[in-house]
């Protein structure tokens, strides 16, 4: 139990990055949803938060990833479907 008036685990003093929580967020969403907009904003803000070195430097990198991957499977996915390997088609 702490004594009033100390500092706790969650202080202002250690803050994670928003950038690199935007960033994650956008990176993993994208995953699933609108990667070719997603993919690029999660690059842009993991990048933001790198520059900025104010904590959250794993997930700014992490975010960096998420959004390479977000944009290479969208072109994956593209040139399968210009191909005519892959169908868009869900339903009956």
């Amino acid at each position: 139990m702490s004594a009033y008036g100390s500092r706790s685990a969650a202080s202002p003093g250690s803050r994670t990055n928003s950038f690199a929580v935007a960033g994650l967020v956008c990176g993993i969403v994208g995953l699933f949803f609108l990667s070719v907009v997603l993919g690029p904003l999660a690059i842009v803000f993991g990048a933001l938060a790198l520059r900025q070195r104010a904590g959250g430097g794993g997930m700014a990198k992490a975010a960096i990833i998420l959004g390479v991957v977000d944009v290479v499977l969208f072109v994956v996915l593209m040139a399968l479907a210009a191909s005519g390997e892959f169908s868009w088609y869900v339903g009956g």
